[in-house]
């Protein structure tokens, strides 16, 4: 009878609130209430916020699992053609995963299957990622960080592992890692070392290496950055007037 009893307030509290809801809308709709621009605002946010209340799972390892800093950083995300500025924001490269908190303070974890875009700032630069599909062609799915995005683009996945007992044996703890890959007629290719990257270069070789010798650059897997300005130069030489 209890329970009986409590599924009844419960139903009747959610036709309380439909009921209200629906006059409100149609109150506005007929002209009869001006529109709120907050409640417009607060129904948008519900697209951004339909995600999960975020927990922390890994408090006894050492480090953490965010990129650049636990803390939480200022950046804006699309989803669709909306895009929600003025946000804080942390990405989770161990799950792949994108929080930002709510209103109220709840730290959220944002549903990766409405998030299209999302950047980032830290220490002066801004950083734009891209939700990526894996397909018949490409297997690398998930956030990826665009450092140059033509018709060749640079594109960069971030993640971390965990080393077991990593400290002082005793103590687990996350360690950085990234994966370099470049984007080449509709081709997603993992770029190992300075010698992967220039092969998918040949047919620029010459002007390629005249270049990056010119110009004094220094390429590293280690810097997924000092590859950007010869994907640009390369673009440039391979679609000249696009």
């Amino acid at each position: 009878m209890i329970n009986l009893r409590g599924k009844r307030i419960f139903l009747f509290i959610i036709d309380v609130t439909l009921i209200y809801c629906l006059s409100d809308i149609t109150s506005t709709a007929m002209g009869l209430v001006a529109p709120n621009p907050e409640n417009h605002d607060s129904i948008e946010k519900q697209i951004l916020y339909n995600g999960r209340a975020w927990r922390n799972l890994y408090t006894k390892i050492k480090g953490d699992q965010f990129l650049f800093t636990a803390d939480l950083l200022p950046g804006s995300v699309t989803i669709g053609k909306r895009t929600f500025e003025n946000l804080i924001l942390k990405y989770d490269i161990y799950n792949d995963e994108l929080l930002t908190t709510t209103d109220h303070g709840i730290i959220l974890q944002l549903n990766k299957e409405m998030v299209d875009y999302f950047n980032m700032k830290y220490i002066d630069k801004t950083y734009f990622f891209k939700k990526l599909d894996a397909d018949s062609l490409n297997t690398l799915s998930g956030y990826v960080n665009i450092l140059y995005e033509g018709h060749v683009s640079l594109l960069v996945k971030y993640r971390k592992e965990i080393l077991l007992l990593a400290v002082e044996n005793k103590y687990d703890l996350f360690n950085q890692l990234h994966k370099i890959y470049l984007k080449k007629d509709g081709e997603i290719i993992l770029i190992n070392s300075k010698r992967d990257f220039l092969k998918q270069l040949e047919d620029r070789k010459q002007q390629v290496r005249t270049y990056i010798k010119s110009n004094r650059l220094k390429i590293t897997k280690k810097n997924p950055e000092s590859f950007q300005p010869v994907i640009e130069y390369y673009d440039r030489l391979r679609y000249p007037n696009q």
